[in-house]
């Protein structure tokens, strides 16, 4: 077992049991369990613009060494992986993917229950960047959405990677979004620890993880992201993780695929309700039988079930006290949230690939009004998120603009997420102007409804063309057409310092 536990997160409270509890679910086979180690979890919700944030994306490669140095002692037969949240699943299957001899599961955790609404919710934060909400409404409102042990219930990269395990058959079927202490959370923590323990050299169906994640697995994950409108950090994580497994993919892979898979998922912030109602319209179950049946993911993959993918469109639930699985509703249950392939939300999937003579970025569409897909307008130059926010207060940004915050990219400070610029950018666009954000660093993948070209490289730290934007340059963004661009002649200029 190698575990990223902790108290202080909801999303990994829960594993605090599960070391026991997985110890005599092994028994029940004649295996045993150890926890071999364990790997940091950090949140970026509870670091957004703090300089904690700049440790965000360097802790994936901390977990993926925490995660071999873990499994180093070469005494392991399988790999039980317990992880849920940002970089942690990323980290936790790039480390794993050095012991691809061995066969490994990812047992979840699940969501907690749905609080106030996300409409609430964002709204509140609003009204606080315009300062007509002091700190303890928005601590209470806080408070009011994440309130329990379990993963937080909007559709950012926690969840994005519980649908990605469930898309590459590392999961037992459909176990991503069931709540945490249930008795079929704990079923499905039991199935997982008796099917690794079937899995291995000495067990009846040795299933290496080297063979589960191959291409046509890479291959599901993206689908499904783009299926679902899941987060861009995904842009970053899942080349890492194929690379880990010495498969070669880029953004370019991302936009055609986009091309061909259509968004047939809202879930917040690319719709209004979570994960939880999500789960309850027909989940992954029905996502996976939907991509299935129309050619869009591969059905003849090995996964950690038996069955292959077709095992995934079925739904766990519990009968007479004993974990079964029956078949997906045939039907959405919220048309709202879900919609089959043949009448998606849009023709094509929830990001897009921009590229120009500023760089080459990602832009999520799925959680934009189509209508601002595209943008042009003068452009304002900060080097950092704070400088915009100070700029918001003084109202100097009560205009159509691009706001470009730039010196965000890896090499700069590590390429931390922008996501505290989301609420005073949505109060903009509200009042009816024109908005949008370019920048080289991150957005979180909870980030929605204001246009943004992200991750864009060069970055400006290496010399990239965001170094020599200055304020005013006439900056054009589209989604529609693949482009970013400015109509400044940059040749002639010094980079910012």
């Amino acid at each position: 077992i190698v575990t990223a536990y902790n108290d202080m997160l909801s999303a990994h409270q829960p594993y605090g049991r599960y070391p026991e509890q997985m110890k005599l679910f092994a028994r029940e086979v004649g295996a045993t369990a150890q926890v071999a180690g364990g790997v940091p979890a950090m949140c970026d919700g509870v670091t957004q613009g703090f300089d904690g944030m700049e440790l965000s994306l360097f802790s994936r490669d901390v977990i993926a060494l925490s995660t071999g140095v873990a499994l180093s002692h070469a005494m392991f037969d399988g790999m039980a992986l317990l992880g849920i949240c940002d970089k942690i699943v990323p980290g936790l299957v790039i480390g794993a993917l050095r012991f691809g001899h061995l066969p490994a599961i990812f047992v979840p955790s699940g969501p907690m229950p749905t609080g106030i609404s996300n409409k609430e919710k964002q709204k509140v934060r609003q009204l606080y960047a315009e300062g007509k909400v002091g700190r303890e409404e928005l601590l209470a409102s806080e408070s009011a959405s994440y309130h329990s042990p379990g993963t937080c219930t909007f559709y950012g990269t926690a969840n994005s990677n519980q649908m990605m395990m469930e898309m590459m058959g590392l999961h037992m079927p459909n176990a991503a979004f069931v709540p945490p202490n249930t008795p079929l959370r704990t079923a499905l923590t039991r199935s997982a620890t008796h099917r690794l323990a079937a899995m291995t050299r000495k067990g009846e169906d040795y299933r290496p993880m080297a063979k589960v994640v191959d291409e046509k697995a890479i291959v599901n994950a993206i689908a499904g992201l783009l299926a679902t409108g899941g987060s861009t950090n995904h842009a970053i994580h899942l080349p890492a993780m194929a690379r880990a497994g010495g498969i070669l993919i880029d953004w370019q892979d991302f936009d055609e695929l986009s091309g061909v898979v259509p968004l047939i998922t809202r879930a917040y912030p690319n719709g209004s309700g979570d994960v939880n109602h999500f789960h309850a319209a027909g989940g992954m179950a029905w996502v996976i039988r939907e991509l299935l049946d129309s050619g869009l993911a591969h059905r003849d993959i090995l996964t950690v079930a038996e069955g292959g993918m077709s095992a995934y469109a079925d739904e766990p639930v519990m009968v007479d006290g004993e974990l079964g699985w029956t078949p997906a509703p045939a039907v959405s249950g919220d048309d709202t949230m879900l919609r089959p392939v043949s009448n998606p939300f849009l023709p094509d999937g929830g990001m897009r690939l921009v590229d120009g003579n500023l760089g080459r970025g990602t832009f999520k569409t799925s959680a934009v009004d189509a209508e601002r897909w595209t943008i042009e307008a003068p452009c304002r130059v900060f080097d950092d998120q704070e400088g915009v926010a100070k700029a918001f207060k003084a109202g100097e940004l009560d205009k159509d603009v691009i706001v470009v915050v730039r010196f965000q990219g890896p090499r700069a400070n590590g390429m931390p997420e922008l996501h505290k610029l989301t609420p005073p950018l949505g109060v903009l666009q509200d009042r009816g102007h024109k908005v949008a954000l370019v920048t080289d660093g991150r957005m979180s993948g909870a980030s929605g409804k204001v246009p943004a070209a992200i991750h864009v490289t060069p970055e400006a730290f290496a010399g990239g063309p965001l170094a020599y934007l200055r304020d005013g340059d006439i900056v054009r963004l589209s989604a529609e057409d693949g482009t970013i661009s400015t109509t400044a002649d940059l040749s002639g200029r010094e980079p910012a310092p």
